[in-house]
């Protein structure tokens, strides 16, 4: 197999795409127009005539160049057109230029990885399959989540499905938003931008659950694109954690989406509590790894594992 390595703008963009849109593994985060607004720099591993793809988002820190997963974007990897094997993962990993001298990156769920000379780690992902009418999609909630949803309506919890992504945003910053210092000024805007650009192409819409007194408390983001909705940020204050508002959101949605060739991608989560939530739903379990490659010579490559995990 030949693959060639191509910097940004050697990348003929509209056949990278044309790969996007028929690729068996598409995710709305391998589009060009997505890695242009969330990568500040990418280039490409590409095999035939743009069969098989492989983005590669890269910074340059203290003179070293490393590959990197961007901020608001789950799963990467190889996407084609045809089927992948573990050994053209393999290939492809293999091929990435030496010049990367530390590589952590999210492959998709569809990149599977063998080789007893990779290190990687696997991440858990929760998917809801949307095609069965709503009564037999909630039919499979469990309980607790049934409660929460009840209390939700007692509580006059209402949900409107037609909010700015900036008042999701802001609604997060607010609260959870001292928990993720790494997220800065620029990465909400470039979210905002790119959730605009997701509305205007259809793509994406935006929830909000508000209290009796016209109080948003909860929101969420959903993303459209190769029939999944993928749940891309949400926000909550602790109104909406007594009250179940994120449970009774996200069940408006399955609402005004059974019954579609589509499927509710909740984006992970490792984090158990979350984990548990979206099962609650009755949401299936998936994985999809991680690669880490570090090239440099010890004891650089210690503290630059350290820095880029911790710190």
């Amino acid at each position: 197999m030949e693959i060639r390595y191509l910097t940004h703008s050697e990348i003929d963009q509209p056949s990278w795409d044309r790969c996007i849109s028929k690729a068996v593994n598409g995710n709305v985060y391998g589009w060009s127009w997505y890695l242009n607004m969330m990568s500040s720099e990418w280039d490409a591993l590409i095999s035939g005539d743009y069969e098989t793809v492989f983005p590669l988002p890269f910074r340059k820190r203290a003179g070293i160049y490393y590959i990197y997963q961007p901020f608001f974007t789950q799963q990467l990897g190889i996407y084609s057109v045809k089927p992948l094997s573990p050994e053209i993962v393999n290939h492809f990993i293999l091929a990435i230029p030496s010049r990367f001298r530390y590589i952590e990156l999210n492959f998709n769920s569809f990149n599977k990885m063998e080789s007893t000379g990779l290190q990687f780690r696997n991440n858990l992902n929760h998917e809801l399959d949307l095609i069965e009418p709503y009564e037999e999609i909630r039919r499979r909630y469990n309980d607790n989540l049934k409660r929460n949803i009840g209390k939700a309506v007692k509580e006059n919890i209402s949900i409107n499905a037609n909010l700015q992504p900036e008042d999701i945003i802001q609604l997060f910053r607010q609260n959870k938003g001292r928990e993720f210092k790494h997220l800065g000024e620029y990465d909400y805007r470039k979210l905002q931008r790119m959730v605009y650009q997701c509305t205007a192409q259809n793509k994406a819409i935006c929830y909000g659950a508000y209290t009796a007194d016209n109080s948003l408390c909860a929101g969420a983001i959903m993303l459209f694109s190769h029939r999944k909705a993928t749940f891309i940020f949400s926000a909550t204050n602790e109104t909406a954690r007594k009250t179940g508002a994120m449970s009774f959101l996200i069940d408006r949605f399955i609402q005004d989406s059974a019954g579609n060739h589509l499927t509710l991608d909740f984006e992970g989560s490792n984090n158990e509590n979350l984990a548990r939530f979206y099962r609650s739903f009755g949401a299936k379990v998936l994985t999809y790894p991680t690669l880490v490659i570090n090239r440099l010579p010890f004891p650089v490559n210690v503290l630059f594992y350290v820095k880029r995990r911790f710190l």
